[in-house]
């Protein structure tokens, strides 16, 4: 309905109101945005005016949703990639009336409030967490997937962008899947304002450039002035007839409607002070009280997912030898039983094992080429739709993505993750293929669960097991073919360990995961023909880990021997001595890892060059108990 006072206190502005009506919302905005942030006494003031013509057309006009529903499954998907906007979010969110004036003003950046100084999905209007640039497009690019290859809903999903993060490889990789999958339910809207953090952007206000690039990756380019609220609304008219993805080049001035900033260094991040945001409140036209009645979401009713089959999960004999690669495969294929599974690869499939998903399901499996920074975000969007990524590849080529997972944590993601190829144990390949570094990366996310399975039958079970798990989860594989210690079916719950040796008169402990578990038995053999008893146990969970055995074995046996195929911050020794100083536990101690350069050679010959293998782990046992 038209509003016939755009200033009066009850007037409304929605799909059917004029452009007039439309420019004052995003004067309200623009006000918000400085009152909010100067409150606060931190935020991004400016970069929310710059976009506010943008997001008033946007939300008036073009936005498909019920504010009061947010979980409607035919909602659009408005992600802010330029997270530091998020006073302008805000106050979309309080024109929306989902956000009250006294909230907006009283809570903003403060401790408990829920609107935090970038977004979070603590919120129920937000999808996810954004605020690390470079990372709302991709997972937007995620959303758009599920909504086109898997649901095939109406929705449509809006990602505003901010220029300096146009120079994040990660954008670049989100507008080369979105090309290639097709994904016209997909706009992007560049907020070029010129200004970063610390001065001109790259590309300054060089549309042409950025529509160069656009093309080139499959996608169309629309430029803009981005000002203009009637051009605007013809832009976003064609983005949603247009059969490819649209990114919206919007050249704007970052401080927009107040002269005093506008175009001007220095005043990214800073809010304005108090007299200056008198200033600017009475420049912009004063404080308005417009409310917003928008597009509702498009009728969708979800197709009912297929009833989820029995889940046959494969079985291995003991003594077989068996890749723990080569079993996450075959468990994943099993539990593509479970409808809600999803697989994603980084090209390396037939290295992780991953592709034996795809022969069985590859309607539910995406490719995302050597990019894993995609594959993550693209994992994280997915999650938001309610599906259960399992994205693998390498475990050295996880920290490329590392951020991602980090967010990923922040945005409350549920997602499963398998880095194969890890350790020296990997062998010719050499160190840029070995993942050394990856338990430390993972134990350090907020809330993550990491397993490190040491045969093909813990491998299954903690496979199935990651579908159920919340949060972030990882699990660790090998290249090489080990045999099998436990038999089929036997239960490896998280946080869990195994004994598979131990006797009333041990004297020591020798702890390991993954291929050190078969060093540390190897190496208890020739103990145990010395006359020395070793227990042996393998923390397959390394978050949480298991401290009630590590402790009742600390105090049984006096001594703990820890080997591990990693670095050796962040890895399992330190794992084992933080849950020992929780019980405070106190044996002797020694800590195998790698702690040197490695190079190329086998897996045998690396094992014990990096001195985690058999005859190190028995000369540390010896010398703890001679010590």
């Amino acid at each position: 309905m038209t509003a016939a006072s755009p200033n009066g206190p009850n007037a409304t502005v929605g799909p059917r109101s004029d452009l007039t009506a439309v420019f004052e919302l995003a004067q309200q905005l623009r006000v918000d945005s400085v009152r909010a942030s100067t409150s606060a006494g931190s935020g991004h003031p400016t970069s929310s005016m710059s976009a506010a013509d943008l997001m008033a057309v946007l939300l008036a006009r073009h936005l498909h949703y019920d504010w009061q529903r947010p979980d409607d499954p035919g909602n659009d998907h408005l992600i802010f990639s330029k997270g530091h906007a998020s006073p302008l979010l805000y106050a979309m969110f309080h024109a929306a009336g989902v956000v009250s004036e006294e909230e907006l003003l009283a809570r903003y950046r403060r401790a408990g409030s829920r609107l935090e100084g970038h977004p979070t999905p603590v919120l129920p209007w937000v999808d996810v967490a954004t605020g690390s640039l470079g990372q709302g497009l991709p997972y937007g690019v995620g959303v758009a997937l599920s909504g086109r290859k898997l649901e095939h809903a109406p929705y449509r999903v809006w990602v505003l962008c901010g220029d300096s993060e146009m120079t994040e490889g990660s954008i670049w990789e989100a507008l080369d899947k979105a090309g290639r999958y097709g994904l016209d339910n997909l706009t992007a809207i560049v907020d070029v304002n010129r200004l970063g953090q610390r001065g001109p952007t790259e590309l300054g206000w060089d549309l042409e450039a950025y529509a160069n690039r656009v093309e080139a990756f499959g996608c169309a380019a629309l430029t803009v002035e981005g000002h203009d609220v009637a051009a605007i609304d013809k832009a976003f008219e064609y983005a949603t007839q247009s059969e490819r993805p649209t990114v919206i080049l919007a050249r704007t001035v970052k401080g927009q409607g107040f002269s005093e900033v506008a175009d001007a260094e220095g005043w990214h991040g800073k809010p304005l002070p108090s007299e200056m945001a008198e200033r600017a409140i009475g420049e912009l036209g004063g404080v308005r009280r417009l409310t917003v009645r928008g597009h509702g979401p498009r009728p969708y009713q979800p197709p009912a997912r297929p009833a989820a089959k029995e889940v046959r999960l494969p079985e291995f004999e003991l003594g077989e030898k068996v890749a723990t690669r080569s079993a996450y495969g075959k468990a994943l294929a099993a539990l593509g039983a479970r409808p809600e599974v999803v697989g994603l690869d980084a090209e390396v499939g037939n290295s992780t094992h991953a592709e034996d998903f795809a022969k069985v399901y590859p309607g539910r499996y995406f490719q995302s080429y050597i990019a894993e920074q995609q594959m993550l975000a693209t994992a994280v969007g997915l999650s938001v739709r309610g599906w259960r990524p399992y994205a693998a590849t390498f475990a050295a080529f996880l920290t490329r993505a590392h951020d991602f997972i980090r967010m990923a944590s922040v945005s409350r993601a549920r997602l499963a993750l398998c880095g194969s190829h890890c350790g020296v144990e990997i062998g010719a390949d050499g160190p840029s293929q070995m993942g050394l570094e990856d338990l430390a990366m993972m134990r350090s996310v907020h809330g993550s669960t990491v397993l490190y399975p040491c045969d093909a039958n813990a491998t299954v079970a903690l496979t199935a097991a990651m579908a159920d798990l919340e949060g972030i989860s990882y699990l660790r594989t090998t290249r090489g073919g080990y045999p099998v210690l436990y038999p089929a079916g036997e239960a490896f719950p998280v946080g869990g360990s195994k004994t598979p040796r131990s006797s009333a008169d041990d004297r020591i402990t020798l702890v390991g995961a993954g291929v050190t578990v078969h060093e540390c038995l190897a190496a208890a053999d020739t103990l145990a023909s010395e006359g020395i008893n070793a227990r042996v146990i393998d923390v397959y969970s390394v978050k949480p880990i298991d401290a009630d055995a590590l402790a009742r074995a600390a105090e049984q046996t006096g001594a703990l021997v820890v080997a591990e195929d990693h670095r050796p911050e962040g890895g399992i020794g330190e794992a084992v001595l933080g849950a020992l100083a929780e019980r405070s536990v106190a044996p002797r101690f020694a800590h195998l890892a790698v702690r040197d350069l490695p190079a190329s050679g086998t897996s045998a010959e690396l094992l014990d060059a990096a001195g985690i293998s058999r005859p190190h782990i028995t000369d540390a046992a010896r010398r703890l108990l001679s010590g």
